[in-house]
């Protein structure tokens, strides 16, 4: 009876076959062993053994993976290993290395029956070659994130709408950390170098941060502590977050307001100055554009600009909640936003240039960004959501 293994025959031995061949027969085994190793008849084997023996040793080639990857001697013991049927656990622990590493090797070069230490060598060669072609080359999605870039989006909100918009399209998904990689890291201009300038820090490591803002006494405050629990949970919409943005040398100024569940934006035009007669006038003529149910509170931090809020809060019938000191984190919303403002109005501007129409222009644009903490869903989106 006949129990050879059969084998697949192949136009010729390869040399680093008749290099393995050599040296199997070296340590005693048979020819007919060693062909069915290698999947080879016995005699061609042998007659590979005879033309190695008596021409150059020959290597696998010249590259050799790097430490801690599997060596070309280890393809050999795992092709050893399962010629004489043993598992991959047994292999992994001749060869001390963990029974996943033989795994993943083995059945991503042929599976028991058809693994060749050869072929798999030169398949981790070509996994390692650099550089490999970049996502971001060229082609429809290049051009999507550029246009979003353009619009001022930044790179976490492009990844979030396009999961969004091409959910069962893989090759229009890109992580956040590639687009920032294709605008920063040297040599890959895959994305055009001036794009940099439209993310929102302009810049590309953090800075410190040491600078605080004086903060005065405001006359009967209400301090924060004492806003009702609907308004930590964001589940009731009308609840506002507000502050201010300085322009160049504190001259000129820009009111914003954030509605903490929709992250919905407000810009108070404000060409004059920043007195509490100003900043109040500006929030009512706003405030009284809302409807009812989306205008229920106001949070602001300690700024004197607001210190006619009892007169706001009188004619509007809209408390005022003020932060502790230096707690920029106790109105998040719209720290976060005046951050993203930033692009379209950054430090050192005069702001006193944008006009009324201008400052609805950049309220419409914000409006219309997708957000990460909405679900990628857009501001306007989540409002008209809500008052449906």
């Amino acid at each position: 009876m006949n129990d050879k293994r059969p084998y697949t025959r192949r136009p010729h031995v390869t040399a680093a076959e008749k290099r393995v061949a050599r040296r199997l027969r070296a340590s005693g085994m048979s020819m007919d062993a060693i062909g069915k190793v290698l999947c080879r008849s016995g005699a061609g084997i042998g007659l590979s053994v005879v033309g190695v023996e008596r021409g150059p040793k020959r290597t696998f080639d010249d590259w050799q993976p790097a430490p801690g990857r599997l060596q070309p001697r280890e393809r050999e013991q795992i092709m050893l290993g399962l010629g004489r049927g043993d598992s991959l656990r047994v292999i992994a622990r001749g060869l001390g290395r963990s029974a996943s590493t033989v795994s993943r090797d083995v059945l991503s070069n042929g599976g028991r029956e058809d693994y060749h230490p050869f072929e798999a060598h030169h398949r981790a060669r070509a996994c390692v070659r650099r550089p490999k072609p970049a996502k971001l080359d060229a082609g429809p999605l290049c051009d999507q994130v550029t246009e979003w870039l353009e619009e001022l989006w930044s790179p976490k909100e492009i990844t979030g709408r396009l999961r969004k918009e091409f959910e069962h399209d893989p090759m229009m998904q890109v992580s956040h950390e590639t687009i920032y990689q294709s605008l920063y890291v040297q040599g890959r201009g895959e994305l055009r170098r001036e794009l940099a300038r439209c993310l929102r820090k302009g810049h590309t490591v953090r800075k410190p941060q040491g600078k605080v803002q004086r903060a005065g006494r405001i006359r009967d405050m209400v301090m924060i502590s004492e806003r009702p629990a609907e308004v930590d949970d964001r589940a009731v919409p009308g609840h506002w977050e507000g502050d201010l943005m300085i322009g160049k040398n504190g001259n000129s100024q820009v009111g914003t307001l954030v509605e903490r569940s929709t992250r919905f934006v407000l810009l108070l035009h404000l060409p004059k100055d920043r007195t509490a007669k100003s900043v109040e006038a500006a929030m009512r003529k706003t405030i009284r554009t809302l409807p009812k149910e989306l205008a229920r509170s106001v949070t602001w931090d300690q700024g004197h600009e607001l210190a006619s809020h009892k007169s706001f809060t009188v004619s509007t019938g809209i408390p005022v909640y003020f932060c502790d000191p230096h707690s920029p984190w106790q109105r998040g919303s719209n720290e976060n936003t005046n951050g993203l403002l930033r692009q379209y109005m950054p430090k050192g501007m005069d702001l006193s240039t944008l006009a009324a129409k201008d400052l609805a222009v950049i309220q419409r644009s914000l409006n219309n960004r997708p957000r990460e903490t909405l679900g990628f869903m857009k501001p306007s989106e989540k409002l008209a959501e809500l008052l449906r």
